[in-house]
């Protein structure tokens, strides 16, 4: 009788874990997850026919990493040298445009030990914003657009948006500007509605 060809077990408990991690994971790459899934619905006993109908590729495709994984684990479901898409930045890069939508932007205005307001950089943003921070990561020598920094901080759950806040003056003399407000002013009162029968036209 033929052969069938399977995943080899797994080495370990640590092995499997990983492989199943990323056979479910929803923000890992698509062909990462693709071939982590043939992988495990190998070892659940599924034949090469019925993981590449689950999978929806070729059972070529199925036959190939199966071999892959045999061979090199985990490791042999990436792309090889040279081959598919290359990363357009490094995870220093980035753990970089992570690490600058966290801080505190060089424009923003701050008050000094004397009570002063100043910033950091005066034409700096006051504020980030997909443009000034895939701006400022230019700046720093990381060549990324404003789509793959929006991309990189949804991954990492990062806010780039700063919720604005109201302060009032603690200065006495202050006084606001404007119409009273509405709370500020008494209410009408409705005249209540007359009883008396109107005159009829003579």
């Amino acid at each position: 009788m033929p052969k069938y060809l399977r995943a080899r077990a797994p080495h370990d408990d640590s092995e499997a874990k990983k492989i199943r991690r990323l056979a479910g994971a929803r923000h890992a790459p698509a062909d990462w997850i693709a071939r982590a899934r043939i992988i495990a619905l190998s070892w659940d006993g599924l034949a090469v026919p019925a993981i590449a109908a689950e999978v929806g590729c070729h059972q070529n495709s199925v036959r190939r990493w199966l071999h892959r994984f045999n061979a090199s684990g985990l490791d042999g479901l990436g792309n090889r040298p040279g081959s598919g898409r290359k990363r357009r930045i490094t995870e220093a890069q980035r753990s970089c445009i992570i690490a600058l939508a966290r801080s505190l932007p060089p424009g923003q205005l701050a008050r000094d030990a004397t009570g002063e307001l100043s910033a950091d950089d005066d034409r700096g943003p006051a504020q980030w914003t997909l443009d000034t921070l895939s701006q400022a990561a230019r700046e720093a020598g990381i060549r990324v657009g404003r789509s793959q920094v929006r991309r990189i901080l949804l991954a990492e759950k990062v806010r780039w948006r700063r919720t604005r806040s109201w302060a009032t003056s603690t200065d006495p003399d202050f006084a606001p500007k404007g119409p009273r407000s509405w709370s500020s002013i008494p209410p009408r009162r409705r005249a209540p509605p007359s009883s008396a029968p109107m005159n009829s036209a003579r």
